[in-house]
């Protein structure tokens, strides 16, 4: 995790919705002998007292699920859009160049659902990100049992509870207002990722460059 406090978004909401945003999110852990294991998987978040649980599933006898049932530690990763930024774009060029971006780490331990919780996390699921259309024929309620009765055996539920959560909206935010714009315009240029982090730029400019404040370059590390 890259740890400079100027690119963190202090902002719960703002972190949760970007988790909405970008739902397909990727899971790693190890397994108790120190193999890695990771998978993308899309993720169903929810808040139950003031508490972030993360809810998803998984192929079982894969190399990930053998591992989580192992050793439950695991880190899911939430991405945003990211952008090559060039140096020649700042006031002062004769630097090195970087790459904007946006992530969430979550860190916490998987434990494995029974049937009747899998069963109401895929209702959940399916009806979500089919836009909460109840008449579509992909939805949990809607598939035919033959269907339900093969593939729910071969899939594994989870929730994990966020024991720790961390976050980079690496948004050129150590730059002076000049560079600032110039990056915003040119990634504007290149459309695509880099417009979309431009537009999250766009968002934080009057925070990092409130009127009648002078911008001091010596409070950033890099």
């Amino acid at each position: 995790m890259y740890n400079f406090s100027y690119f963190k978004e202090k902002d719960r909401q703002a972190i949760l919705d970007f988790m909405e945003e970008y739902p397909f999110a990727f899971l790693t852990g190890n397994t108790l002998s120190g193999a890695p294991v990771a998978t993308q998987i899309p993720v169903m978040i929810e808040e139950r007292q003031s508490e972030l649980f993360l809810q998803g599933h998984i192929m079982r006898n894969t190399d990930h699920h053998k591992a989580f049932v192992e050793n439950p530690n695991a880190l899911i990763v939430f991405t945003g859009p990211n952008a090559y930024v060039s140096a020649s774009l700042y006031s002062n060029p004769h630097i090195g160049s970087t790459w904007n971006y946006m992530s969430v780490h979550i860190h916490g331990q998987i434990k494995f659902m029974p049937e009747s919780e899998l069963i109401q996390l895929m209702k959940k699921m399916t009806l979500k990100f089919e836009g909460g259309n109840s008449t579509s024929p992909t939805i949990y309620d809607n598939l035919p049992d033959a269907f339900l009765k093969k593939m729910m055996p071969a899939i594994a539920g989870f929730e994990m509870k966020a024991d720790r959560i961390e976050n980079v909206f690496k948004l050129s935010q150590n730059r002076d207002e000049k560079s600032y714009l110039t990056i915003i315009s040119k990634l504007e240029q290149e459309g695509g990722n880099s417009n979309l982090i431009a537009i999250e730029m766009r968002k934080h400019r009057a925070e990092l460059f409130p009127p009648g404040i002078e911008w001091d370059e010596n409070k950033f590390d890099s």
